[in-house]
């Protein structure tokens, strides 16, 4: 077990888990209510859902990275060899910039394209953006191709995880989990 000077602070930890958990459940939402010939009232829904958590992550994403500019991540354990800690440090950065390059591109596929979202709509909040249908192809791909980077680094990110806790057991497992660090 690790010591908790090496853990994660419980806002980092709440951070992480709270934006996993709305990335994952948006990666299937946003796979699936592009597809052609799914019933139009789940399409509806899934694109209601994913166009509106991914406007409510864009400042808890923001709130995270600034969290982690002032909290450095806790040093991993000293067993880690040098080619994993900059495996693991390459794939966090990455990681980072694909969850801003994500919400903002959609954000720009969806105004530039002239469709609502209801939760800015229903603030008040104007599109900022005008109708330009290049520009909305463009933010289309860019939201495509870092979505497919945003899965495949997941799997790996998912897949090195569960590497340390159930295989090594070398406690950086333990670093992120739980979620609300218990108090000692």
């Amino acid at each position: 077990m690790t010591r908790h000077s090496d853990s994660y602070r419980t806002p980092a930890r709440l951070f992480h888990w709270l934006i996993a958990v709305a990335v994952l459940l948006m990666i299937p939402a946003g796979l699936i209510m592009t597809q052609k010939g799914i019933a139009r009232p789940l399409q509806d829904a899934l694109f209601l859902f994913h166009k509106n958590m991914g406007v409510i992550l864009i400042p808890l994403i923001l709130l995270r990275l600034i969290y982690r500019l002032r909290h450095p991540a806790p040093p991993l354990p000293s067993s880690i060899p040098d080619w994993q800690r900059s495996a693991a440090s390459v794939s966090h950065r990455l990681l980072y910039l694909l969850l801003i390059v994500m919400p903002i591109s959609g954000f720009v596929r969806v105004r530039a394209g002239g469709f609502p979202i209801e939760l800015l709509d229903r603030l008040g909040v104007g599109p900022w953006l005008a109708k330009s249908d290049a520009l909305a192809d463009a933010a289309k791909g860019l939201h495509y191709a870092a979505g497919m980077a945003l899965i495949a680094l997941l799997a790996l990110h998912i897949g090195a995880a569960l590497q340390h806790g159930l295989i090594r057991r070398d406690g950086v497992w333990a670093r992120i989990w739980p979620p609300v660090r218990p108090r000692s």
